[in-house]
């Protein structure tokens, strides 16, 4: 889908004399270009040499009219400038009845930017030590939504944890102690001066759900993203059922003796999954650590394990009709180094979830996440709001980090924090329950859009 409208740009370049304002036409792709528009001055016709990209959102880009209305000549560039003896005449005609920009479009451009959480703010959010539990921290800056939390116990302020304002990890104060959720009470005993609690409305609200008849148990299996290894999909148990239908799930042969690695998922989650859901849509599904009946079967790990799977119908089969495809490129947060925004490609959908693989960088690095994710962004969105966006990996970077990480891939560790990739300043340190189920074969990559039902009850 192609859109042309007409608009001004400012431009200063040290080949041009002085500030002048030109008149491009945009030819925008909203599917592949994000923010970023492809420009090409009125005049040039069909001549595309010297298009050239620009942030549409971005403070030098005006609807037509604005530089009669601020008093401003508008000259043509001046390689064309012998194309036309009367260049507002040429103007005038091309540009009668021509689309252009809403003439406030940059007040809601800047309108969109204003976010509702400030620095101060108090919050409980996800102790990136230990996942089972939560702690207080303050928000330190927000960008673009972005918000960069300091716990609430860093006396230099350097213990952070970056994250979408509209995260499912972080929550209001006193959230743990409504659900039943493990909570690390801080050693401070009062609120520091100008610190206060975030308004519990300005969070991202979870579906309400019925525990009152069939629910979620402890003990059953499903299928889950480790959010300690966001590139896999592992076999899972629910470990605690908490209230408001959120629930403690643990990674089978991996949890730590104490628990201190569950983590909790709401039960509408899109990153957990009813057993065999990676099978029927080839997926590869994570063993258990050290289980050694391979291939993987799960009608034998339910009998040897005594366990049931969760019931298919109280998982999430919402797909929304998101547009992603693959080979779409945009910018996404790696989520084993929140304040780190890289430049990614959408490699595989099954249904509502996207495989995001980040350019440059080996497969392992993948992550699944979900379409609806605030983690993911259009192309230009770091440029628009002052983000740092970290380049493609050079082969040189990709090297060294894999001889640094070779060491450290055998041990997981339990802070949030997973394979890291290296920066372009410098490389860093660390890398069923008896009844019986047909799947409907998952959606293919191509056929990412719709409504759909991941599986169906076999009728007796």
């Amino acid at each position: 889908m192609w859109f042309c409208c007409r608009c001004t740009l400012k431009l200063d370049s040290h080949l041009l004399q002085g500030f002048l304002i030109y008149l491009p036409h945009i030819v925008i792709d909203f599917l592949v270009s994000g923010y970023n528009a492809l420009l090409r001055y009125e005049g040039f016709e069909n001549d595309s040499g010297l298009d050239f990209w620009c942030n549409i959102c971005g403070s030098d880009i005006h609807p037509v009219g604005w530089c009669a209305a601020s008093g401003k000549p508008l000259v043509p560039p001046r390689t064309i400038q012998h194309k036309y003896t009367n260049w507002k005449a040429f103007l005038v005609k091309r540009l009668t009845g021509a689309k252009t920009l809403p003439p406030d479009f940059s007040q809601k451009v800047s309108e969109s930017m204003q976010y509702p959480f400030k620095p101060c703010m108090r919050v409980e959010v996800v102790d990136k030590r230990h996942l089972c539990r939560t702690r207080v921290a303050v928000v330190e800056s927000v960008i673009g939504g972005r918000l960069r939390l300091v716990y609430e116990e860093s006396e230099d302020r350097t213990d952070d944890f970056w994250c979408h304002m509209h995260s499912p990890l972080i929550h209001h104060i006193g959230w743990s102690r409504s659900i039943g959720h493990r909570f690390k009470r801080s050693d401070i005993t009062k609120k520091q001066d100008g610190h206060f609690d975030t308004p519990p409305h300005l969070f991202a609200k979870v579906k309400e759900v019925d525990q009152s008849g069939e629910w979620f148990k402890e003990g059953m299996k499903l299928e889950a993203i480790d959010p300690l290894n966001l590139s896999t999909i592992c076999v899972a148990t629910i470990r605690k059922v908490l209230a408001d239908g959120f629930l403690m799930i643990g990674i089978d042969g991996s949890e730590a003796a104490d628990g201190s690695d569950w983590f909790c998922y709401h039960a509408t989650s899109p990153s957990i999954f009813p057993v065999g859901f990676c099978e029927i849509n080839m997926i590869e599904l994570t063993p258990p650590r050290g289980y050694t009946k391979l291939p993987f079967k799960w009608f034998d790990y339910l009998r040897e394990t005594g366990s049931i799977a969760a019931p298919v119908k109280l998982f999430n089969k919402d797909v929304p009709n998101h547009g992603f495809r693959v080979g779409m490129k945009l910018e996404a947060v790696d989520l084993m180094e929140p304040r780190l925004i890289c430049v990614a490609t959408v490699t595989r959908i099954i249904h509502r979830l996207l495989r995001i693989h980040f350019d440059g960088w080996e497969e392992e690095y993948d992550q699944w996440v979900d379409c609806e994710s605030p983690d993911l962004y259009p192309v230009g969105w770091c440029q628009l709001t002052g983000y740092q966006l970290q380049p493609p990996a050079s082969q040189s970077s990709r090297e060294s980090q894999s001889a640094s990480s070779k060491q450290k891939k055998k041990a997981k560790s339990q802070q949030y924090k997973g394979h890291k990739k290296m920066t372009t300043l410098q490389l860093k340190e660390e890398l069923l329950d008896g009844e019986d189920y047909n799947f409907l074969q998952g959606a293919s990559d191509q056929e990412s859009n719709g409504s759909a039902n991941f599986y169906i009850k076999q009728e007796p």
